[in-house]
């Protein structure tokens, strides 16, 4: 069998790589919770019945799945945001910034009261 040496199959193999180096302990449960508690895309807010869960600080950089780094993002911020610093890439997009940043404290803030770092 060859080897696929296609940009995206080595991108797909760099990424399976990195993420078998980290511990992702995000729960189904806060998942849900998480989904629930934004309502939609956490950057630009459509209602998409298939968000993707997105890294607020990119796996890349040393961002985990866990509860207070993980956001709703439709497929279209989730693909546009990529790998960057989140507040980098709210500004380049002229998304609200500030508004993004408060929300995100709030609900991090409630969901780790409820379901706490490491689940529950």
């Amino acid at each position: 069998m060859a080897v696929r040496r296609t940009k995206r199959a080595q991108a797909a193999r760099r990424r399976s790589r990195r993420m078998a180096l980290v511990s992702n302990d995000l729960t189904d449960p806060q998942w849900f919770a998480i989904l629930e508690a934004w309502g939609g895309c956490a950057y630009c807010r459509a209602v998409e019945p298939a968000l993707q869960k997105d890294c607020v600080l990119p796996i890349s950089r040393g961002g985990r799945y866990t509860l207070d780094n993980v956001v709703p993002a439709c497929r279209s911020c989730n693909a546009s945001k990529c790998n960057a610093e989140v507040t980098g890439w709210l500004r380049r997009k002229r998304l609200d910034e500030a508004a993004f940043l408060v929300r995100h404290a709030e609900i991090r803030g409630q969901l780790l009261l409820v379901h706490g770092p490491l689940g529950g």
